[in-house]
């Protein structure tokens, strides 16, 4: 259970009367005291009365909208904020969590699925952050960034007729960004992750996906491999209070086929040959969020001169919108030469000096016929 205290209070920011008491009725299965709010500007000051701990806020509103709302309530409340929206546009959701919003859940919803979000919420104790003069602080940010430069691959990908490169810029505040890779049989195994967090404790999150993801490999489905993976990981993310974004796949050479399975990340994109890019939207939430989840495994094929380019939220921060991003991506792939140059290219989007997350990029291409 949430909790069984009758002084546990929600604020539900929602204009439609049906879903808001809907909403309320959830909340109050769940034991909470519901203030209810019909517009953003109402909802904020409802946080602000009742010390909420909880608040559900949709993304349309009639004055303000929700990331709005998101944006005042972050400056007084660390209240948990699911978002409700009926946008379909993958973009919302990641702006809404970039705004400090805890996780999202789009209309329609199972009440069950609700209640279910709002338990593993609560599973995870907020932290303070230790003060930035901290001198312990200076300390666990080296160390962690001692341990994140050890996730990465320490051999190149050396596939006939492939060309595959990594990059990685850390932040001032080392985050959770890592990606890891290695030869098979008969191609390559690639996991690109982000673990939600800064300093040492992201480091060591992100260290645990690596060595559980290599633990699975030689399961031969990619689903029950990721699967069996998602199920260990989830155990130390919920004692941790954290989550994981990962795009993990898995290359079969010969052919250029593709198995990947995306948990929350989205922000892989197939760039073809011929044609236009196009991006490997999430198969389901980051591993962490919901018990029991199962991702579904998609497939695509490399032709000769197409690639795989996967990057972090870095990149798509330093755009205006999706669609400049996924165009500037596309173009970086398009204009360089060689994988590592791609990768050099990509994070140049998001310069050092205004970035502030970890930047990252990997590229799988396969060279055209004849190279």
């Amino acid at each position: 259970m949430v909790s069984t205290s009758p002084q546990r209070h929600a604020v539900v920011v929602e204009d439609d009367e049906d879903i808001r008491g809907l909403l309320v009725v959830v909340l109050e299965q769940l034991d909470f005291i519901v203030t209810e709010a019909p517009d953003g500007l109402t909802g904020v000051e409802a946080v602000k009365n009742t010390n909420a701990e909880l608040i559900t806020l949709d993304i349309n509103l009639p004055d303000i909208d929700g990331m709005e709302v998101c944006r005042r309530v972050r400056e007084f409340s660390d209240a948990y904020v699911l978002m409700l929206t009926a946008r379909a546009d993958e973009l919302d959701r990641l702006t809404g969590l970039d705004t400090g919003a805890d996780d999202y859940l789009t209309k329609p919803f199972s009440p069950k699925e609700l209640q279910a979000r709002i338990r593993a919420l609560f599973r995870r104790a907020r932290t303070p952050a230790q003060p930035t003069e901290d001198p312990r602080q200076s300390d666990e940010l080296a160390r962690a960034a001692v341990v994140q430069k050890s996730l990465l691959p320490q051999e190149k990908v050396r596939l006939d007729d492939y060309d595959v490169a990594g990059s990685f810029r850390p932040s001032r505040s080392v985050g959770g960004d890592f990606y890891d890779w290695y030869q098979t049989a008969d191609g390559m195994h690639l996991t690109f992750a982000d673990a939600m967090g800064k300093g040492m404790g992201a480091a060591l999150i992100a260290a645990t996906v690596r060595a559980v993801m290599r633990s699975v490999a030689d399961n031969p489905a990619i689903d029950a491999a990721f699967a069996s993976a998602g199920a260990t990981i989830a155990s130390d993310l919920d004692q941790s209070g954290s989550f994981v974004t990962m795009f993990h796949a898995r290359l079969d050479s010969a052919s250029g086929r593709l198995s990947y399975i995306d948990a929350g990340h989205g922000l892989g994109l197939h760039i073809p040959a011929e044609g236009a890019a196009r991006r490997l939207v999430s198969a389901g939430p980051p591993v962490g969020i919901l018990e029991d989840e199962v991702w579904p495994a998609a497939q695509l094929t490399l032709e000769p001169g197409d690639s795989l380019v996967i990057v972090s939220d870095g990149i798509l921060d330093a755009h205006a919108s999706l669609e400049d991003f996924i165009r500037n991506v596309e173009k970086s792939a398009r204009n360089a030469g060689s994988s590592e140059e791609i990768c050099a290219t990509l994070l140049e989007l998001a310069p050092a000096a205004t970035a502030e997350d970890d930047v990252t990029a990997v590229v799988v291409r396969r060279k055209p016929t004849g190279q």
